[in-house]
């Protein structure tokens, strides 16, 4: 009588990435086990060790980290071919801001790819959108260089004020010009940091040491942040024209391309100093040209360019009043270990399915959010992957609704991490697509799937985040009959009891089955022995029985019995089991 899983409940064709899920022994008895730290995203096989591909230079420290997890191919200075032949073979890649990490990677790697480590905090040398669509996991290093990078623009800084680079070059031609360097001090200027994120913030402080005025203009910047620093958060029209120096520390992405042009200089005052390390295509480098030959920027000093390296003629690198680094920033050696560190750890995090904090294409929850939900994480999932069991095949998911009950405040309940479980659940039960944190919107919306949350805010302490979980899969048929709510849903509900996602509820049904198997759902008539009757068949088969509820609407009348089981039982057994007289329908539940 147990249905088989259907293979088309959604009308979008399936995507082609795999997954194999790791299988471990289950317990023989059912003993609370310690829930999850983080949410489990990345699978691999069971006994495969992954490769991860090294593009470019990594600190040696970081390097052994990778090594002591995967297989480790460092190879430098490939061309996009050579790229896009070896990706397919790498569960993992990590690069700077030299390698180019474009669409056509991700459908080179053939769905195996699953992580790309970005050393450093600049992304723009990867396609997010392609590697969310692709399900592949971006994480970066954005804090380790945060220090160097921030030093390096005080360095600039001091060195434009002085005048630094062309009385060095100037001194070894053998000339000695005291009255044509005359430099001008810091003290009392303004300086507009363009970008107020963490470098923009510890150039600030290191900007305030040294008794200059700090503006700002960042449209995500919190406000107190910057009081607390005692700079002024302002427009970009008032931070460009009122800034003696400017210092970009913004990212690059098409609102800020080329933000730095003809107009935005003819703002500026005349004869202000402009330090960029951040990214090369912010500024208009012709336009940067010609508003040093007018006087308007009286100089500039470079770490980052449009094309690195820059071309050997470029106007802008040969120009007089340009002191120019080759994208230095973060080039300590403090600093090219912490990232490389920060990074690998990243990665391998990712790998071994843990949520890294660092991701910038995943759900982003602070760390004491996402280990307070862990075990609704996991809740979440198995919801997903219960409900979408019990749909009847040729019933076409459509619509989801998804119920947080919680007696904390709608502000204080972040449930994007639950939402993507929850999609995870439901769709790769019964498709060949995996889904994960990163791309599961993506392959909701791709499935035609919307799923809706609603929240109940419940009188009592806000201790704990959730009371419980409801999932909700409207106009469909089921497969068990009594998984259909009084509203004509099929209705699932779960808590998290000791640490151990639970299953609660089954249409009007109460139970309480804890989810660390799989479940037998049965209805029948309450009578006496159907418990010992119904166990006795699994233990004729070796199927261990970790936990067993039986919800009923009166004595003798009907029930729902939930069966925990560790083992998948025969279809001999399954058979038994419906045709125990009493038994008016059942369905076995793979999690």
């Amino acid at each position: 009588m147990a249905a088989s899983t259907p293979s088309n409940l959604f009308s979008a064709a399936s995507l082609k990435t795999q997954s194999l899920r790791l299988s471990l022994p289950r317990r023989f008895f059912a003993v609370p086990r310690r829930a999850h730290t983080s949410p489990s995203f990345v699978v691999l096989a069971v006994g495969a060790k992954p490769t991860i591909l090294v593009t470019e230079k990594l600190g040696q420290a970081g390097v052994e980290l990778l090594k002591e997890f995967a297989n480790v191919d460092c190879s430098y200075n490939l061309t996009q071919e050579e790229l896009c032949t070896k990706i397919s073979l790498c569960d993992a890649l990590v690069v700077r801001s030299g390698t180019k990490v474009g669409k056509e990677v991700f459908e080179s790697s053939g769905g195996r790819l699953k992580v790309v480590g970005r050393a450093g905090v600049g992304i723009d040398n990867v396609d997010l959108s392609a590697a969310t669509e692709h399900g592949c996991l971006v994480v970066n290093a954005p804090t380790a260089n945060t220090v160097a990078a921030a030093e390096h623009a005080i360095a600039l800084v001091t060195a434009l004020a002085r005048n630094i680079a062309q009385a060095d070059a100037s001194l070894k031609a053998g000339k000695w010009l005291r009255t044509k360097y005359v430099g001008v001090s810091l003290v009392g200027k303004t300086v507009s940091i363009m970008g107020f994120g963490k470098v923009g913030t510890e150039v600030a402080r290191r900007a305030k040491g040294l008794g200059m005025h700090v503006i700002s203009h960042d449209p995500y910047a919190p406000a107190e942040r910057a009081r607390a620093i005692g700079a002024e958060l302002v427009s970009f029209d008032e931070a460009i024209s009122r800034a003696d120096f400017i210092s970009l520390h913004m990212p690059l992405t098409a609102a800020t391309s080329k933000i730095f042009n003809d107009e935005a200089f003819a703002k500026m005052k005349k004869g202000v100093r402009i330090v960029n390390v951040a990214r090369g295509g912010v500024i208009d480098e012709e336009a940067l040209v010609r508003a040093l030959d007018s006087g308007i920027v009286a100089q500039a000093a470079l770490d980052v360019f449009t094309e690195e390296p820059p071309a050997k003629d470029s106007k802008l690198v040969l120009h007089e009043n340009v002191t120019v680094t080759p994208h230095l920033g973060a080039s300590t050696i403090e600093a090219q270990e912490g990232v490389a560190i920060e990074i690998a750890e990243a990665v391998v995090g990712a790998l071994k399915g843990e949520l890294a904090a660092t991701a910038v294409n995943a759900p982003m929850v602070p760390a004491e959010v996402l280990a307070e939900l862990a075990p609704f994480v996991e809740l979440s999932e198995k919801l997903g992957r219960l409900a979408v069991q019990l749909v009847a095949g040729g019933s076409g998911v459509k619509s989801v609704k998804v119920t947080y009950a919680s007696a904390r405040g709608p502000d204080d309940l972040d449930t994007r991490l639950l939402r993507a479980m929850i999609t995870k659940g439901l769709i790769e039960p019964i498709s060949s697509v995996f889904v994960n944190l990163v791309n599961a919107d993506f392959t909701a919306k791709q499935r035609g799937l919307r799923i809706a949350e609603e929240r109940i805010v419940l009188d009592g302490s806000p201790e704990n985040p959730l009371e419980y979980i409801q999932v909700q899969i409207a106009n469909v048929e089921s497969k068990f009959a009594s998984a259909i709510s009084e509203a004509g849903e099929i209705t699932v509900e779960g808590r998290v009891k000791d640490g151990i996602p639970h299953l609660t509820k089954v249409g009007t049904f109460e139970v309480d089955v804890s989810l660390e198997g799989s479940i037998i759902l049965c209805r029948q008539v309450d009578q006496p022995g159907m418990i010992g009757t119904v166990g006795s068949i699994l233990g004729e088969e070796n199927v261990n029985v970790s936990f067993m509820s039986v919800g009923r609407i009166a004595p003798r009348k009907h029930a729902v019995m939930a069966i925990g089981v560790d083992d998948e039982p025969s279809k001999e057994a399954l058979k038994k089991i419906g045709d125990i007289p009493a038994i008016e329908e059942f369905v076995y539940l793979n999690l």
